[in-house]
């Protein structure tokens, strides 16, 4: 097997004694750093964890259920009763159940994974970066750019909100980056078993979020391409192994779902026609991508933020994901400009895998990565929230270290001191744009860095003047400068509670959608969201008070209630509104007063449900409180045909059911089903409605 360095001979001897390899960092120093970065992640990950309560009482409530039956645990169910699942197929929610299962319920037990996952992510992370170019070049140097690699990763205000928080998308970004290392392991040696298991990982991504798992894909076949020594036609065999052991993955799970007969399971939420291949390539598939996705709330078209190549940069998002973009886009290209023919074409006409090849298939994946992922996001017509950008967030890491490690080394010619230069121009006036947003003290840490940036920049653009120490107060003081403004903005995300549906990272929050906010609210308490004026779903009467939402550009209209109580003032956006007493809203959930809490835990055993109400996040607040199942009538937003009027009457009528809670009506959205609004149209019209507390109230069990 032949070997090169990441420079040519040449350009070592040019550059002198200082670019030779170092015989590598004592293990004291090493081990040090790296224990010293995982431990401040898990502090930043785990501090004061269980603030926001139940995050998103949608899932939290599901992995109650899976907590307390197995059957709602393998199908992902939103009750143990087992009437329908939540949306998303149930991979994240098994580790949550589990650390239910073994430390009782509670936000810190149901949080605990999703941190734990990400300080696994970045330990990952920086074992690839380092491994890409410990052989290539310097072992201390690759060492640093592996801890640099796992801070820029960690940092990213997106990924500190969703470690910190329920949903699925922990899981997935952990099985992205454990793919990702796996792939490169398997091109070292052409190894078909170890990109099998990389195959397989995407796989349990996919139990995690669906298609959203193969937005990687691309990437990981690039990097095994040009990476693998081996001839096409192994390549190939190898690819479609790895590929069938993805299939496997998940396969198994899906097949069992679609096999068993319905009756046996519960309803498939988020679909139309109880089916999990519905929800794999509609709702949660395609058409989050032209925006055509029945039963979801109201007209894609212009709520759910700007749609093009500027996404990611002058939207909410940006303020989440794109500190560090620039640097990442400038120093990639330049990268693999410095690399040159051999690090692209060495493997494919020898068959032989060399050091520059290995650092240019890792640089090859982070940077398409970054590429694919941003445009995927970018043009989504469909559902969007701002949270999705935690999936670019490994692919930055990795491009700017890998990236920055590759032009460093290349200092001594000037593309590698003219990218460096700019990437670090970039990046200060970047993160001034970002801060001044938020303003305040977040702008003069931007400021502060941007004026290190730029002193580090004339220093590199003069680098061969200036000797050594010099050169390394100048990358070292340009690195810790170009995270200041994303680690003011994680710190700040962790020391806010995050609750809700929808929520943004970071001081400048924003309503529904990046940069357009989202509509009023739909519950008591509902508040002003951003964007367009009025509210999808509005409550039948009233207007809660004190219940604003989160500041959009620009504000909308004030949403309607039900009659109750006061909002809380809410930082996930203005839909939905507040917790305020009644019906709650379509994405916050509802409050429970101690006379309904005392009301659902009467003789609570007698019931498979103790109520029964529209929409998921309702259900998920009256069951989080009670303990016990709630069903949650058309699924999350009201509008799946689950139960049917007819099965819910049969329900009734066995007296499996306790109350129905009124309000919420939501439902049939966006061409979705009828089902919710007959159901509750049925028991106004039969039962007497009753207030308990501050909530409209009907006894199923009563005589009608």
């Amino acid at each position: 097997m032949t070997t090169t360095t990441l420079i040519s001979p040449a350009t070592a001897a040019s550059a002198g004694s200082s670019d030779r390899p170092a015989t590598g960092l004592s293990p004291l120093v090493r081990n040090g750093s790296l224990a010293l970065t995982l431990l401040a992640v898990a502090a930043l990950y785990t501090w004061n964890l269980a603030a926001s309560g139940w995050a998103n009482s949608f899932y939290s409530a599901a992995v109650q259920a899976g907590s307390q039956s197995w059957t709602a645990f393998f199908y992902g169910s939103l009750d143990a009763g087992n009437s329908i699942t939540v949306d998303k197929t149930p991979g994240s929610l098994w580790l949550m159940a589990l650390s239910v299962r073994i430390f009782g319920l509670s936000s810190w037990s149901i949080l605990l994974p999703q941190a734990l996952l990400g300080v696994a992510s970045a330990w990952i992370l920086y074992g690839t970066v380092r491994r890409s170019l410990a052989r290539g070049g310097s072992a201390h140097r690759a060492h640093w750019a592996g801890i640099v690699a796992a801070l820029a990763f960690a940092l990213t205000p997106a990924a500190t909100l969703m470690f910190r928080f329920n949903n699925p998308d922990a899981l997935m970004v952990f099985c992205y980056v454990a793919a990702a290392a796996l792939t490169l392991r398997a091109a070292e040696t052409a190894s078909r078993w170890k990109l099998a298991a990389a195959g397989a990982l995407i796989g349990l991504g996919f139990l995690a979020k669906m298609l959203q798992a193969f937005v990687i894909l691309p990437s990981l076949l690039l990097a095994y391409a040009i990476g693998a020594p081996a001839s096409w036609r192994k390549k190939v065999v190898d690819l479609i192994t790895a590929f069938g052991a993805m299939v496997l993955a998940f396969g198994w799970w899906v097949a069992i779902v679609e096999l068993v007969p319905e009756s046996w399971r519960p309803y498939i939420g988020g679909s139309q026609t109880n089916s999990i291949l519905e929800l794999t390539f509609g709702y949660n598939g395609l058409g989050r991508l032209n925006g055509d996705e029945t039963g979801s709330v109201g007209n894609a078209s212009g709520r759910w933020g700007q749609i093009g190549l500027l996404r990611m940069f002058v939207t909410v998002s940006g303020e989440m994901v794109s500190w560090l973009i620039p640097a990442a886009l400038l120093l990639g290209v330049a990268a693999l400009v410095l690399l040159g023919r051999r690090g692209w074409a060495t493997t494919f006409r020898t068959g032989a895998e060399t050091h520059r090849t290995r650092a240019t298939a890792a640089l090859v994946l982070f940077g398409s990565w970054l590429v694919i992922n941003t445009l995927v996001f970018s043009f989504m017509a469909g559902i969007y929230h701002d949270y999705y950008t935690v999936a670019l967030a490994p692919a930055i890491g990795g491009t700017v270290a890998l990236a920055g490690t590759v032009t460093w080394t290349h200092r001594r010619r000037w593309l590698g001191r003219a990218a460096l230069a700019v990437a670090a121009l970039a990046t200060g006036a970047w993160g001034v744009a970002l801060a001044s947003v938020a303003g305040g003290i977040y702008l003069w840490i931007s400021i502060a860095a941007a004026a290190v940036l730029t002193g580090s920049a004339v220093l590199f653009l003069f680098g061969r003047a200036v000797v050594r120490p010099l050169q390394t107060a100048a990358i070292t003081a340009a690195v810790l400068a170009g995270l200041a403004g994303p680690a003011a903005y994680s710190v700040n995300t962790a020391a806010t509670p995050h609750t809700g549906s929808i929520v943004t990272a970071g001081p400048a929050r924003a309503g529904l959608s990046g940069g357009n906010g989202g509509p009023g609210g739909g519950g008591p308490g509902g508040g002003q969201g951003g964007g367009r004026p009025g509210g999808f779903g509005q409550g039948q009467t009233g207007q809660g008070q004190n219940g604003q939402g989160q500041q959009g550009t620009p504000p909308g209209g004030t949403g309607q209630g039900q009659p109750g109580g006061t909002g809380r003032t809410g930082n996930d956006g203005g839909f939905g509104g507040g917790r305020g007493g009644g019906a709650g809203g379509l994405l916050n959930g509802a409050s429970v007063s101690s006379e309904l809490l005392t009301a659902l835990q009467a003789n609570a055993s007698d019931y498979t449900w103790v109520a029964a109400t529209t929409g998921a996040q309702n259900a998920a607040s009256y069951q989080l409180a009670s303990g016990y199942p709630v069903m949650a009538i058309g699924g999350f937003n009201g509008s799946d045909p689950s139960p049917t009027l007819a099965q819910f009457q049969e329900w009734v009528a066995q007296g499996k059911v306790h109350y129905f809670i009124g309000g919420g009506n939501f439902g049939g959205q966006n061409g979705g089903s009828q089902a919710a609004s007959e159901i509750a149209s049925w028991v106004q019209q039969n039962y007497t409605a009753t207030t308990v507390g501050n909530t409209t109230v009907y006894d199923l069990t009563a005589a009608k």
